[in-house]
């Protein structure tokens, strides 16, 4: 005899919904792996490069050098500590910047790759909706984001003990922590651009073009009248230099930043039902 229907989907039902998510997922871990071993040794280098920076050079001096431009592009308020200097030579580039163009740039092959090669018909043939498989797809991100800041934090951590300069292990898991919501926002802008174009340079363009656009609007526009307009950019809810300096967590920013990935998301996914793959 077989069971009451319930309404909710049973585990094997449950786990058969995120197939797709899985799938990608297990293409993507190898890539996020290197990309992490890649920061680790870059935040490696830093760590092991600032003890005779300290000694050699006076780092509030050498802050005060730099055009006021890029101080206010990179967050830059003091690098005498370990955490200043983190917050300027790693955070401030490889999250803010580099990770946030990678995601965005991996995010816009997700749909666009399968359109291209004409494998979405395949796909769309199956009995799942549009919807799904661009939730799934997007949701393959969520591992490589989590793996390339677990793995890095933990190098970054055990560096500054190295060097006794050990860094506030709170501070340190939130400016990983805060990154996510962060990196999440500059995939769904990536997957916008997916769903958007066809082909997937075009796409992948598009969202390098726009989230560094957005970084250079921040940058601009920032502590002026025009202030307001930088408000769009994810840049302006994520800040290393304020956890790891100050201690500041934007919570409340990270709430927003996870609500702009949620509507990105939701919008491509209403974009691609409606999108005419002919």
């Amino acid at each position: 005899m077989r069971p009451a229907a319930t309404g909710r989907p049973t585990a094997r039902e449950a786990s058969r919904m995120l197939e797709f998510a899985r799938y990608e997922t297990r293409h993507r871990v190898r890539g996020a792996v290197a990309l992490a071993v890649g920061l680790s040794v870059l935040a490696a280098l830093v760590i092991w490069l600032y003890p005779s920076f300290a000694e050699s050079i006076d780092m509030d001096q050498l802050v005060q050098s730099y055009p006021q431009p890029v101080l206010k592009a990179f967050g830059v308020e003091s690098m005498s500590t370990l955490a200043g200097f983190l917050a300027v030579e790693l955070y401030s580039f490889a999250w803010v910047i580099l990770l946030g163009l990678y995601f965005a740039y991996s995010a816009a092959s997700l749909v666009a790759d399968d359109v291209e090669r004409e494998r979405m018909d395949m796909l769309l043939s199956l009995p799942v909706s549009r919807s799904r498989i661009v939730r799934e797809k997007y949701l393959s991100l969520v591992v490589p984001i989590l793996l390339v800041n677990a793995i890095t934090a933990v190098v970054v951590y055990v560096g500054s003990v190295l060097i006794d300069h050990t860094l506030p292990a709170a501070d340190l898991l939130a400016v990983h922590a805060l990154s996510v919501p962060y990196l999440l926002a500059c995939a769904g802008v990536g997957l916008v651009a997916s769903v958007v174009f066809d082909r997937e340079s075009v796409a992948q363009r598009v969202g390098l073009g726009v989230v560094f656009a957005l970084f250079l609007v921040e940058s601009v526009v920032s502590d002026t009248d025009y202030s307001a307009v930088g408000a769009v950019a994810p840049m302006r809810y994520y800040d290393p230099t304020a956890v790891l300096v100050d201690g500041q967590y934007d919570v409340a920013g990270a709430a927003l930043l996870f609500a702009a990935a949620v509507a990105l998301v939701v919008a491509s996914q209403r974009w691609f039902r409606r999108k005419d793959l002919d």
